[in-house]
């Protein structure tokens, strides 16, 4: 049996084997594809789930009684093959902006995860901590107005104009292309 680590490991791999690079996506779009992927997600697992209980049922037993036990199985079962169909599927032209923004997300809750340490690095003046903020701000500033979520955007921006500061300070360039093993480092 594989242990967590190894599943997380795993799945992030990708994410920090190659650069990651803000780019320009076309919001419509992104939007308008991203809802007709979770619709038929939901529509698909809904009847996989109740169609697979449902056979089951029908061909195994009397159909008497609480058969939470096939129900569940039949959701788990839906589930897996949601998942397994978008994992297929991710590299699909038309979930291109809805792979990239999930890549993003990924990468931001890294950072998230290391802030404590970054921080403190980037008050040692870190240059390599200072980039990845740098990119932490870009990256989410990026997020949020793709998300139509601008509620912390305004608190954002002075943390970000503080870290452009000491960047020029510094002689750093601003949007670096952003390594995801530097966050190996904190």
């Amino acid at each position: 049996m594989t242990s967590a680590r190894h599943v997380y490991n795993a799945c992030t791999s990708e994410l920090s084997d190659t650069k990651m690079q803000l780019q320009n996506i076309n919001k419509k779009r992104y939007r308008q594809h991203l809802n007709h992927v979770i619709f038929g997600s939901i529509i698909l697992f809904a009847t996989l789930s109740l169609s697979i209980a449902q056979f089951v049922i029908w061909q195994f037993t009397d159909g008497q009684g609480s058969h939470f036990e096939i129900n569940l199985a039949g959701v788990i079962l839906a589930m897996l093959i949601v998942g397994g169909l978008l994992n297929r599927f991710k590299h699909h032209p038309y979930m291109s902006e809805i792979y990239y923004v999930w890549r993003l997300k990924q990468q931001i809750n890294r950072i998230i995860r290391k802030t404590k340490a970054i921080n403190q690095a980037v008050e040692r003046d870190d240059t390599i901590a200072i980039q990845v903020m740098d990119y932490f701000y870009k990256a989410s500033r990026h997020l949020y107005e793709l998300d139509d979520n601008t509620i912390t955007l305004e608190e954002m921006s002075l943390k970000a104009a503080a870290i452009e500061t000491k960047m020029r300070e510094l002689g750093l360039e601003s949007g670096a292309d952003f390594q995801p093993d530097w966050l190996n480092r904190y």
